[in-house]
């Protein structure tokens, strides 16, 4: 069973993780919610607190299939700045683990680091202009090798679709949740 990550740090798009981890978990995929910082509960960026399900610090050498990095713009900046945040992607970067980065994670994080390493990449709105290591793609969702990008709240289905797939090859099950969440 693939395993992945959704990394939550204070002012996480609340929207854009739990879309991501309901879809993903309705695909059988064992989904953690790892806070990014010492306690468990994480306010998102619209001040909704959410219990996170362990601590970043208390997995920080556990391997998963994808790490996912919702954004907003006080999470983004949040993850952007934590050290262990950038040593937990680099490490499974180098793995060729997914990195998936939606919305203002892809500049912020990734981009703002040096991490997107040439490869394409979407976020959202002007952020890209401060990006000068990736080749910004203005697409819903962007995948190259092991990075899929997503725009931002409004692709965040077709962003776990992409990841779904790309960890279990099962469109018509995708399709089939989709369908039943009418998404599609």
């Amino acid at each position: 069973m693939s395993k992945a990550a959704v990394l939550l740090a204070p002012g996480f798009e609340e929207a854009e993780a739990i879309m991501t981890v309901d879809l993903l978990r309705r695909l059988d995929i064992e989904v953690d919610t790892l806070a990014c910082q010492d306690d468990m509960m994480v306010v998102s960026y619209h001040n909704i607190a959410m219990l996170a399900d362990c601590t970043l610090s208390s997995v920080q050498t556990a391997l998963y299939d994808a790490i996912i990095l919702p954004g907003g713009p006080d999470g983004s900046v949040n993850l952007a700045a934590n050290p262990m945040v950038l040593d937990f992607i680099r490490r499974h970067d180098a793995a060729q683990r997914l990195i998936c980065p939606l919305c203002s994670a892809g500049a912020r994080v990734l981009g703002a680091h040096n991490l997107l390493r040439g490869r394409h990449y979407v976020c959202s709105g002007d952020l890209y202009q401060q990006v000068t290591d990736g080749i910004y793609i203005d697409q819903p969702v962007v995948e190259d090798g092991n990075l899929i990008s997503g725009k931002g709240l409004g692709v965040a289905f077709d962003f776990a679709a992409a990841i779904a797939y790309r960890l279990t090859g099962e469109q018509e099950k995708i399709d089939f949740q989709l369908r039943h969440i009418d998404y599609k």
